[in-house]
């Protein structure tokens, strides 16, 4: 049977197909062309900017860090290159683990290298280029240049490191930089965005000290780089480049000889020392014992190395100079005479009978070993150290016109020092108690707790650096100053110098005859009275007073005795001076926990600071040896003159000094 076929139907339908497919292709053809006219003509600026972008890459050129000088041109602070090996998460083929296991095959890599690591693995992100070994020797970084295409993600690259080449030698002023944390980078998103923009690159921030307090000032400004990229993302040529601003130089008011002089005095001992120049607010040293070495934790600190020092009984990482606070002691006695004076609550010739104790109440307060000092009027109070004059004394005072009149000296506040971490310490009143306690029969102020505050124990608890701040406002006539640890900032591109001055304060009115009679009390403390050991011979008047407070409470009934208590558990010894008496260039406050009398240790401290910024000497060896034993009187030996004397541990050639045109007289802070 032979099917007959309908041609000209079919003609119709394959040219239906023919033009169905014609138009299809035509429409295609279309929207390519019109895709090809968006792109090419519509948004060929933005696609070329692209384009442009993938083939350019804007690297960031992180600056040099600022220097840090002492007064004289010491370097504290500096800088080195040095190749780091490191890892680009992202970028790995295959597992980290064995990656890492085939480089240690090439390069040494410890344990400790590795732990660090993963720490910054687990507070980075993975794109971020992270080091697994620091400071490569010259032939490890052949070694791996060799054999790098084996290890796509991996990279030699040159770092600038941070370096403190005195080590522990004023450590807690310093500071340290370390890698920034996760807290710290969102703290920077925080930031504009011109700030936000100086820290692209950046992987180091400063974490205490100076480096944290100048942080903005010892970065410098970040720069750039436009380099052309092959299609791997390798740099193959550098297009064009606007460098780094390096960071500014800081200029100390620290004279880092007497800071290392001071902390190799304190020996193994823990404490405090702060010196200041009343006339200005520099700060000459400000010594916490015991220390670190700040180079540690540039780098990242190992676990030993933390655990060591975050464990320790001795606390080396807190500055006691700012954060540890201690009861004053018989230190307090010339501050409690003057608010006697200016409140007119006691004249200086007024007569108070020392007895040996002061009956209060039901309570009896002691004296030193008992015994009395018969009559004692304001400068024999000072100079013997009555007790009974001072319990009285705040008695008539009270506890509320106490912090009135003691508080403007600046204890129980933050004395503003241009470095962060101090702490306010407590000068108690009535209105404080109410704040800090909750139950009412704890809010009330019984009398009985002010007698004991008038030779500085109760709820005193004061640092260094407000008693040192004190006496320089006391000693200079009521003239204050924000206490400054930075003279002046460089430019190093200009050279031009930013003084730093320190911020006078409204002076308090103070009589200059009652100045003068709290000047020449204590001046009697280093002639006849509790210090007279440790001035024997100097060529100079200065005064002073000791003092020694309690770590402990102990029993009303119960008598001290050293020698039965735990050494942390012993009454610390300190010491506060000035000099020259007739016009004071330095005021300084001594803290020695758990030493004793501060006669016995804190004193000659202060008369070795007193030779080296006067007489410009340092201390014998034998000296010194007596010194950092707490058993020094008088200088014995020979002394040495401080120019011809290298920092503790370092040969004077080794020394890095940055030329300074300010030139110091000789018979003043230097």
């Amino acid at each position: 049977m032979i099917e007959l076929r309908n041609i000209e139907a079919d003609l119709d339908r394959f040219r239906g197909r023919l033009l169905a497919a014609a138009v299809f292709v035509l429409v295609g053809f279309g929207l390519l062309a019109a895709r090809l006219v968006w792109l090419q003509v519509w948004r060929h600026d933005e696609l070329s900017t692209q384009a442009e972008a993938n083939r350019i890459s804007v690297v960031p050129v992180v600056p040099n860090r600022g220097l840090i000088l002492d007064r004289n041109g010491i370097v504290l602070a500096t800088n080195y290159s040095a190749y780091t090996l490191e890892i680009t998460p992202s970028r790995l083929d295959g597992d980290a683990e064995a990656v890492i296991e085939q480089l240690s095959r090439i390069v040494d890599i410890q344990p400790r290298d590795r732990r660090r690591y993963k720490r910054l693995l687990e507070e980075s992100k993975s794109f971020e280029s992270l080091p697994i070994r620091t400071k490569l020797a010259d032939d490890e970084v052949a070694r791996f240049m060799a054999q790098r295409f084996r290890f796509p993600g991996v990279d030699v690259r040159a770092r600038l490191f941070r370096n403190y080449p005195l080590g522990e030698t004023g450590a807690h002023l310093i500071g340290y930089i370390g890698r920034i944390n996760q807290t710290e980078k969102k703290a920077i998103e925080d930031w504009d965005e011109e700030r936000q923009a100086n820290y692209k690159g950046t992987d180091y921030i400063g974490k205490l000290g100076l480096e944290q307090s100048y942080e903005e000032e010892l970065h410098g400004a970040t720069g750039f780089e436009e380099v052309e990229t092959s299609a791997g993302g390798r740099a193959v040529r550098r297009l064009s480049s606007h460098g780094a601003t390096p960071g500014n130089t800081l200029r100390l008011s620290v004279d880092i000889k007497l800071q290392a002089l001071v902390e190799e005095m304190f020996g193994q001992r823990r404490g405090a020392l702060v010196a200041i120049d009343p006339r200005n607010g520099e700060v000459l040293a400000l010594v916490s014992k015991p220390t670190f070495d700040p180079n540690l934790f540039v780098d990242g600190i190992d676990a030993d190395s933390w655990r060591e020092l975050n464990e320790s009984i001795d606390k080396p990482l807190l500055n006691r100079a700012l954060r540890g606070t201690y009861p004053p002691g018989s230190t307090f006695k010339p501050f409690m005479a003057m608010a006697a004076l200016n409140t007119g609550k006691r004249s200086p010739s007024t007569i108070i009978h020392d007895g040996g104790s002061y009956q209060f109440g039901n309570h009896l307060f002691r004296s030193h070993g008992d015994h009395g000092l018969g009559a004692v009027d304001m400068t024999r109070s000072i100079v013997k150290s009555s007790n009974v004059y001072y319990y009285s004394l705040a008695n008539e005072l009270g506890v509320d016109l106490m912090h009135e009149q003691l508080s403007p000296m600046g204890f129980g506040r933050k004395t503003g020092i241009d470095i962060e971490g101090e702490l306010t310490g407590l000068l108690p009143s009535t209105e404080w108690k109410r704040r800090y306690y909750r139950r009412p029969e704890q809010q009330k102020w019984y009398a009985g707790e002010t007698i004991s505050l008038g030779i500085g124990q109760g709820y005193n608890n004061f640092t260094a650096l407000q008693l040192a701040s004190a006496t320089a406002t006391l000693v200079s006539g009521g003239e204050r100053y924000l206490p400054r640890l930075v003279r002046d900032i460089e430019n190093v591109m200009t050279r031009e110098r930013k003084r730093v001055a320190s911020e006078a304060q409204p002076p308090l009115a103070y009589r200059p005859e009652h100045v003068d009679l709290i000047r020449r009390a204590m001046h009697g403390v280093t002639q006849e009275g509790t210090s007279v050991r440790s001035f024997v011979g100097a060529p100079y008047k200065t005064g002073g007073k000791t003092g020694t407070a309690q770590a402990v409470s102990i029993k009303a009934n119960e008598k001290y005795n050293a020698s039965k208590m735990e050494e942390h558990q012993r009454d610390h010894s300190l010491y506060i001076a000035f000099a020259p008496v007739e016009a004071p260039t330095v005021a300084l406050a001594v803290i020695i926990e758990n030493a004793g009398f501060g006669s016995e240790a804190a004193a000659p401290i202060a008369r070795r600071v007193f030779d080296y910024l006067l007489l410009g000497l340092v201390p014998s060896p034998q000296d010194m040896a007596l010194t950092q034993q707490g058993k020094a009187g008088a200088p014995v030996g020979k002394q040495r003159l401080a120019d011809e004397w290298p920092l503790p541990g370092m040969a004077s050639a080794t020394l890095q000094v940055v030329p300074n045109p300010i030139k110091v007289a000789r018979g003043g802070p230097r």
